[in-house]
């Protein structure tokens, strides 16, 4: 038996992306910058080298946190990779993306009260993100 389970944590690439499928399930597209630490062989320091990740996230849970997932927010998220491949142009093309099923955020907020987590930054401060019971079932497949 295959498992395929992902979590990653980073910062988001871009302001998440809500669109609705035919069926009307609401999605959201957002990209998440993962950083890995690798030694340059040359000079022998460390450094940080990004790895851009495609996330979706289907249903009720996408249509609540779309609005929080701002660009430089930092989060941690839980989901499962999904290969897909289409042909453009005569090309063959492919991609990998999480489907998201958990967001975490970890950003702190610059506002300092409470000490709590809230989304970065963005032009206007956005709420916490309100808590949203979402289960399995309503993840379209």
């Amino acid at each position: 038996m295959a498992i395929n389970r992902v979590n990653l944590s980073g910062n988001l690439t871009r302001d998440a992306e809500l669109t609705a499928t035919q069926g009307g399930t609401q999605v959201a597209r957002f990209g998440l910058a993962v950083n890995e630490r690798v030694k340059n062989q040359r000079t022998g320091e460390w450094e940080s080298r990004p790895n851009f990740i495609d996330c979706v996230m289907f249903g009720l849970r996408a249509e609540k946190l779309a609005q929080y997932l701002c660009k430089g927010t930092k989060v941690a998220v839980e989901g499962r990779l999904r290969y897909s491949s289409w042909e453009r142009d005569g090309e063959r093309r492919s991609k990998i993306e999480v489907i998201v099923d958990e967001v975490e955020f970890m950003s702190r907020s610059q506002q300092g009260e409470g000490g709590g987590y809230a989304p970065a930054p963005a032009p206007q401060q956005a709420p916490a993100p309100p808590a949203v019971d979402v289960y399995d079932e309503d993840i379209p497949f």
